[in-house]
This record gives structure tokens, C-alpha cells and sequence, in this order.
């Protein structure tokens, strides 16, 4: 009689406890948690600290609470180390239970955590790395990056059109190197250009200078070239100590070398570069001018093509979560953001329905002073542009 008593009150107790927990907005239970995974040391450090900027100002201006979740980051730092990359993405999964994993420095870092999102059924939304094949890896991939075909191709065709002639080319000895060189030979030399020189240089630590003596030796009218993001400024460096930049020879490529976040300290030898890229801190809508003004504010320094594809990656998350009332299944999520449209900072992108890849205005930039500061100033447009590297069924 006294055990029935007793567990009559206690269950008249927790009806209780659980009517005021019912009160409770986001429960630590109901979080929603993202696995961020991003180079925050090395060599492409500007690149995580870029994107885990942008993440951060995009929750100050919209809050960290989506369909009654609480939105909670787990950042961890893989050096850009796939071996850390798929250690950490399993830690995240197997022991955090995210519901998304995020970031990825560069492509060997997202390809290691592919088949992982594939096991675990939850998305991988790809931030910085560029190499065309990732989307094809798994059903749960979205990019709201680039490609490196996206702006190779099109400055290839911009310098064919333009004059330039013969072209010596230096790229990174990875994926995404390959890949920009790749998509530039094959439109450049397809309008009559000729390739001079070809060098591939280490993705680790590379000194550039040997490589570029050889550039300056083979008397191109232009380089081509394919840095990833935060190796730019040691580029430049060295082309201005090797004189490349007295001798006529003109830098062009795809937009990374010129990147917004380490512009400014490059001096005059950046001055006339002529790039393809997704973004400048200088695009004139007012979407970015809004975006610039409140980066700068908070972080002291401008934007780069990093943080924007950082801000467009957790807004993506958002709209998601939005579209699925916060539930959290991996397949109604990747169902939701296929297709989805917004205006970025960058200009009008959208989310490829059938590649899961992002669709975006490419823009023809060139190095030019404005107000005693270096900018990639845009001069032409290329609209709603796609991936054009992708495995042809």
C-alpha cells in the first residue's frame, strides 16, 4: 500500500515537472548541433578563421534559435589533415551526435568525411573546398563554395579574347590545382593560346621562388595561377622579389591568389591582376556593402571569399531547418535545401537541385587602388554560373 502511495505521488510529481519543462523553448536535448570542422592553425588558417567569423556574425544578426531549436557549434580544428579531418568527423558524429558536420578547410579534408555522412544520414555542407567531384562523393553533400571549373574556365576565355597569347601556369600539386589548371588549358588553348611552362608546386609550406624564376624565364605574357586561399600573400611576395612584376609578366587565375583577406598587405605588385572569382569586398549591392560594414566591426579587418561562403553556409542551415519545422532527418533536410535561392552578399546563388552544388554569378576583377586600399574591382558578369566539372552520365 505504501510502495502504490509513493509511486502515485511520483508520478504525479514528474506530470508536474514535465508541464513546466514543456514551458522550456529549446531544451539542451532539442539543441540542433554542427560539427564545424575547419583549418583554424597551418597554413590555411585565414581560411577557418574567415568562416568561423562569418558563422559567428551571421547568429548575432539572426539569433542562435531556429523552429524552437537551439542552434549550438562544436567547432574543432583539423590543421587542413584529412587523418584529423575523419577522426574528428567521427568523434562529432559517434559521441556529439551532430545533425550536420561543417566547414572543410580543402578537398582531401571534405572527401575523408564523405563516406561518414553517408553512414551517419546527416549533411555535410562544404564551406571552402573547391574540387568538382566532392558533391559526387555522397547523397549528403551541399556546397555553398565554388568550383575551381567555375572561374577557370572563365578566365581562360577572358585571356584568349584579350590578347594573351602565351601563358605559363603555377598551380598547387592537389585536387583543386588540378583542377584549375585542367579547366584553364582546355578553354585557354582551345582559342589558340599557348601553354609555355607548366609548374605544379607542394600544397605544404612551398617556396615559390625557384618555380617562379622559371616562369620569368619562359617570357609568357601572362601566369596563370592557383594558390589556395592564405598562400596568396607569400606568392606576391616572392613574384615581387623575383621582379616578375617590373618585367610585364601579369598575373591572372582564378580569384584565390587575390584573396579580400590578405590584399591589402601585398603592396603594388598586385596592382592590375585580373582574376575570376565569386566575390569581392568591393561588390557594389547593398546586401554586401551591409555585410562588409558589419564584418569589419566586429572583426576589424574586410571580408573575404571565405567568410561569405561561411555566412551563405550557416544561413543555408537555417532556411533548412526553417523548411523542416526544426526536425532534424538528414534526408528532408538535403530535400530542403536543394533548389533553395537567396541573395548573398556575393550577388543572386542557388543550390543546384540535381548536383546539390551551388549556381552563382562569376566576376571578371581587377587589382586597382581605391581610396589608398587595394580592391578586386568587378568590370564583367557572368551570370548563374554552374559547375561544369562534374562526371558527365
Amino acid at each position: 500500500m505504501f510502495n502504490r502511495r509513493k509511486m502515485l505521488l511520483w508520478g504525479a510529481a514528474s506530470a508536474v515537472l514535465g508541464g513546466l519543462c514543456a514551458g522550456v523553448p529549446a531544451r539542451a536535448d532539442d539543441a540542433v548541433k554542427i560539427g564545424l570542422i575547419l583549418p583554424m592553425t597551418g597554413g590555411q588558417a585565414s581560411t577557418g578563421k574567415q568562416i568561423d567569423n562569418a558563422i559567428k556574425l551571421y547568429m548575432q544578426q539572426n539569433g542562435d534559435t531556429v523552429a524552437g531549436k537551439k542552434i549550438e557549434i562544436i567547432l574543432k580544428d583539423d590543421a587542413a589533415m584529412p587523418d584529423n579531418t575523419k577522426r574528428l568527423a567521427q568523434e562529432l558524429i559517434v559521441n556529439d551526435k551532430v545533425n550536420f558536420i561543417a566547414g572543410f578547410g580543402v578537398t582531401p579534408a571534405a572527401l575523408a568525411a564523405a563516406p561518414l555522412a553517408t553512414q551517419a544520414k546527416i549533411p555535410e555542407v562544404v564551406m571552402a573546398a573547391g574540387t568538382s567531384i566532392i558533391t559526387e562523393r555522397s547523397p549528403y553533400i551541399v556546397r555553398t563554395s565554388f568550383t575551381l571549373a567555375q572561374s577557370s574556365t572563365i578566365i581562360g576565355d577572358w585571356a584568349v579574347k584579350n590578347g594573351i597569347k602565351k601563358v605559363a601556369t603555377l598551380t598547387s600539386d592537389y585536387a583543386p590545382g588540378n583542377d584549375a589548371l585542367t579547366f584553364f588549358k582546355q578553354h585557354f588553348t582551345a582559342g589558340g593560346g599557348e601553354i609555355v611552362e607548366e609548374v605544379k608546386v607542394p600544397l605544404a609550406n612551398p617556396d615559390f621562388a625557384p618555380f617562379l624564376q622559371r616562369m620569368k624565364d619562359s617570357k609568357p605574357d601572362a601566369m596563370f595561377v592557383f594558390v589556395p586561399a592564405g598562400q596568396g600573400g607569400n606568392f606576391m611576395k616572392q613574384y615581387a622579389e623575383r621582379g616578375l612584376d617590373k618585367s610585364g609578366i601579369k598575373v591572372i587565375g582564378p580569384g584565390d591568389v587575390m584573396d579580400d583577406d590578405l590584399l591589402n598587405n601585398m603592396g603594388d605588385a598586385a596592382l592590375g591582376a585580373v582574376t575570376a572569382h565569386l566575390y569581392s569586398a568591393a561588390h557594389p549591392s547593398q546586401v554586401n556593402k551591409d555585410f562588409v560594414a558589419a564584418y569589419k566591426k566586429a572583426f576589424g579587418n574586410r571580408p573575404g571569399f571565405m567568410a561569405v561562403s561561411g555566412y551563405d553556409g550557416i544561413h543555408l542551415i537555417y532556411e533548412a531547418l526553417k523548411k523542416t519545422n526544426g526536425a532534424t532527418d538528414g534526408d528532408k533536410l538535403i530535400e530542403a535545401m536543394k533548389g533553395m535561392k537567396w541573395e548573398s552578399p556575393r550577388g543572386p546563388i542557388s543550390i543546384d537541385p540535381e548536383t546539390r552544388d551551388i549556381v552563382q554569378n562569376i566576376y571578371i576583377r581587377k587589382v586597382e587602388k581605391v581610396d589608398g586600399e587595394l580592391y578586386n574591382v568587378e568590370f564583367a558578369t557572368f551570370e548563374a554560373v554552374k559547375d561544369s566539372g562534374k562526371t558527365k552520365k
